[in-house]
């Protein structure tokens, strides 16, 4: 009988939108060692915000870089956004089993989803037709942050993925509390959102310029069943996500006032 060796490991690429330096993306890349081979490709600075972005007007450079603090893992730096990373990754170094993004210093809740580009990195590697997570934590009120709870869930987690699979065009929204989570709960997008104000000010030279700053709301913070309420209350919050964005219940109703041509 022919020795076949030991099954493949599930090769697992790492981005983020913080930057190959974050403390959170190297947590969550050792953390993953155990579940599979890792390799991590992340943005050389840090491009929270910058949500889906695809860099065509410039070329990229992509980076094999050995002082990022990741030892025997992979690690590649890429001057572009972190869909970048992902399509940079994916198409230079093979396709991977899953790709997963984080862990973000500060949460990924209700709209943020719109924006973050922790989660854009997700949605990458969904429309690339990979598996996908996206992991963030929330911010401490000290500024510091404890990525251990996360990264071990997130070990576990993944290996349920990989090992169960998800449906097509779905990824996982994990959001961390910030302190020790008390357990977890399976959620719906909440309405939590961002009041943009918009401070302007001049610069040396009598130029005006303009900061865009903003004070988070959410009218369904004590409703756990939402991401938002679920992390406010000390839980690890899972949010399945469809890329499909169609606002099926209303096709119907849209068809009946739409004029012809």
């Amino acid at each position: 009988m022919t020795d076949t060796g030991s099954p493949a490991r599930p090769r697992i690429l790492v981005a983020n939108d913080d930057g190959i330096f974050s403390p959170g993306i190297k947590a969550l890349a050792f953390a993953l060692q155990g579940v599979g081979d890792v390799v991590v490709a992340a943005p050389d600075v840090e491009q929270s915000a910058v949500g889906h972005g695809i860099t065509i007007r410039r070329p990229l450079r992509f980076k094999h870089t050995a002082a990022a603090g990741f030892g025997d893992i992979p690690a590649y730096r890429v001057d572009g956004t972190p869909a970048d990373c992902v399509v940079l990754a994916t198409h230079l170094l093979g396709r991977p089993d899953l790709v997963v993004s984080g862990i973000n210093l500060g949460s990924n809740l209700g709209d943020d989803l719109t924006h973050s580009g922790t989660v854009a990195a997700a949605f990458e590697g969904l429309a690339l037709g990979v598996p996908s997570v996206a992991f963030s934590q929330q911010s401490g009120t000290d500024g510091e942050y404890d990525f251990a709870p996360g990264a071990a869930y997130a070990a576990r987690l993944v290996a349920e993925v990989l090992a169960r699979g998800l449906p097509p065009r779905v990824l996982l929204n994990v959001n961390f509390p910030r302190t020790p989570p008390r357990g977890v709960r399976v959620t719906r997008v909440g309405e939590h959102r961002w009041e943009d104000t918009l401070v302007t000010r001049q610069d040396p030279e009598g130029r005006e310029y303009h900061w865009v700053a903003g004070t988070s709301t959410a009218a369904d913070a004590d409703d756990d069943t939402t991401d938002y309420g679920a992390v406010h209350a000390g839980l690890i919050s899972v949010t399945p996500v469809r890329l499909d964005l169609t606002a099926r219940d209303l096709l119907a109703e849209v068809g009946g006032y739409v004029p012809g041509v």
